[in-house]
């Protein structure tokens, strides 16, 4: 039992500090490369319809 307290208390110290900025300062991201798609709704695709018959 005390075990499994002992972890759980590791697991929540641990947690808090990984959202606290603990990792580092924060940094900028990297600009986006010229042939990322640009945001926003991008549809694309292919659709074929028609009537296939042999006689």
């Amino acid at each position: 039992m005390t075990q499994h307290l002992l972890f759980a208390a590791f697991a929540l110290i641990l947690a808090s500090l990984a959202g606290c900025g603990v990792d580092g300062a924060p940094s900028r991201p990297e600009p986006a490369r010229e042939t990322a798609p640009q945001p926003g709704v991008h549809i694309s695709g292919e659709a074929r319809f028609g009537v296939i018959s042999e006689l």
